[in-house]
């Protein structure tokens, strides 16, 4: 009996192996295309193309091969989607027994995607789900398309604008997973992708319902993590612009479809935010909050904090988008920082030191108007530095006509140093410039650095009588005497005109003896 009980399960295991290996034959699945076509044209409100369609009643699927999903004929006439294959997973029962096809989810592998972003602020995904067929004033319906999963494998996407407004952007290893889809309920999702220059991107959360009007306004929660974003890598900077950085983000999004909030950290690593600048030795944080309008397309920077060491400097204001850049209008307020902790950032923003030297104690005070495109800002405002020392370049014997040898002692103490700057493309302006150096005196004037880096500074120095070149002066035309010497005094009383060329590493400082005597 054993034996034989054996035996009838053997062969009832083959009869099913071998109806297994035989339906596909007697299941003739490329005659449901016309019917899966039409339903997924339907829901996503793009004409959607399949090629041949097979079945495996292993995996309980149907394979299309060479998928195309049409882009909104506004954005292009390509493809917004193209595949090799499509996997549909399906209930085999109805399938088998009844010839109803009752999606379960879907899989696409490989697929190139398509995303396009017009002038106005819209996409061309913004009419998925069949909102842009809908007639003028009349409710669209909600797409009847519910899926256990749907999920995107090892895609590639490019992003473009129309009118073309820069480099088209490219990713690879593109990865969505979307659990329980319907366009009327929220669902969980993941996505991912690498970028150009090693970087990676991550964005997990919850999303819908899928907004009716457009799709781009559906709300969302979700966290964003970029590691080793290099934005001139990418292709969101242009080289030429003189800004750098290699940045990990961690940040909280959240939208309602109107208003689009974001919270978080950045770390950027060789940071660089002027072409005649260096990039920071070390890691800058920054925290920051801001919100987006995504109907009027602007937004609201609550805080940017700035930190170097225990110090932060802070930014508010606004911001709007166009194709053509990100227009600031922000305001940078960093009182009495500690120069110490902020020297390491100043090659980062173009101010170099002359070559030896170093700024040690003091504070740095400003308050600047930051506007303009993102990546061509104008700076406007007032900076000053107070009770610093400027180790290591002797400003006292740098003074060509009026040389005193180690008048400062190897170092410039300076008091007070301030001046209203004006920073552009074209060049760092400063007026109303003031310093007091109580070893050689108080100056004022004004002056221009050039991108290439070259000076041209004009001041008044007004010397200090009783110490280091205002001293040997002073002496110099008491020895002198008579008609030059009451020259030299005179200037010395009453200022001596500067010239400031070369270089801020290497400056030229010359006294305007013809001046002088005139």
């Amino acid at each position: 009996m054993q034996k034989r009980w054996v035996k009838v399960t053997l062969a009832v295991a083959a009869l099913l192996v071998v109806a297994v290996l035989l339906v596909p034959f007697f299941v003739n699945a490329d005659t449901f295309r016309p019917m899966l076509q039409d339903q997924l044209s339907t829901a996503l409100g793009r004409r959607v193309t399949l090629g041949h369609i097979s079945f495996s009643l292993f995996s309980g699927s149907l394979v299309a091969e060479n998928i195309s999903i049409a882009d909104d004929p506004i954005f292009s006439a390509a493809p917004f989607i193209q595949a090799k294959s499509l996997h549909i997973g399906i209930e085999t029962g109805p399938f088998l027994f009844h010839r109803q096809v009752r999606v379960t989810n879907l899989a696409v592998e490989s697929p190139s995607i398509q995303l396009i972003h017009a002038q106005d602020g819209r996409w061309n995904f913004s009419s998925l789900g069949g909102a842009a067929s809908t007639a003028p004033h009349q409710p669209s319906a909600i797409p009847n398309l519910t899926v256990g999963e749907l999920k995107i494998s090892n895609g590639s996407a490019t992003v473009s604008s129309i009118p073309a407004t820069g480099k088209t952007l490219s990713y690879t290893a593109v990865n969505l997973d979307i659990k329980q889809f319907a366009f009327d309920k929220s669902f969980p999702f993941q996505l991912a992708a690498s970028l150009p220059g090693s970087g990676s991107f991550q964005l997990s959360g919850n999303a819908g319902p899928v907004a009716q009007k457009d799709a781009s306004d559906t709300p969302f929660q979700a966290r964003l993590q970029l590691k080793h974003f290099d934005p001139v890598a990418v292709g969101v900077v242009d080289p030429g612009k003189g800004i750098s950085m290699v940045t990990d983000i961690d940040a909280q999004l959240a939208s309602d479809g109107r208003t689009l909030t974001s919270s978080g950290k950045i770390q950027a690593s060789n940071l660089q935010l002027a072409r005649t600048g260096s990039p920071a030795p070390r890691p800058v944080n920054i925290d920051y909050a801001i919100s987006n309008n995504l109907d009027a397309r602007t937004g609201q920077v609550s805080d940017i904090s700035i930190h170097t060491g225990s110090v932060a400097a802070h930014v508010n204001g606004g911001y709007r988008l166009t194709p053509q850049a990100v227009l600031l209008n922000l305001r940078l307020a960093a009182p009495n920082l500690p120069i110490d902790q902020l020297e390491e950032l100043l090659p980062a923003f173009g101010v170099t030191l002359p070559s030896g030297s170093s700024l040690r104690g003091g504070s740095l005070t400003a308050n600047l108007g930051i506007t303009g495109p993102a990546t061509a800002t104008t700076i406007d405002g007032p900076v000053e530095i107070d009770n610093t020392e400027l180790a290591g370049f002797d400003l006292g014997s740098k003074i060509q006509g009026l040389t005193s040898p180690g008048a400062t002692r190897g170092g410039t103490a300076i008091q007070t140093l301030r001046a209203d700057v004006h920073s552009s493309p074209q060049s760092t302006q400063l007026a109303n410039i003031f310093g007091n150096m109580p070893q050689l005196g108080t100056a004022t004037g004004s002056g221009t650095v050039y991108p290439s880096g070259a000076l041209d500074f004009k001041l008044l120095a007004k010397l200090n009588t009783t110490s280091g070149v205002g001293s040997i002066a002073s002496g110099a035309a008491n020895k002198i005497g008579g008609f030059f010497g009451k020259v030299l005094q005179g200037a010395v009383n009453n200022g001596v005109p500067l010239t400031i060329t070369g270089t801020a590493s290497n400056p030229s400082i010359r006294a305007n003896v013809g001046a002088m005597l005139r």
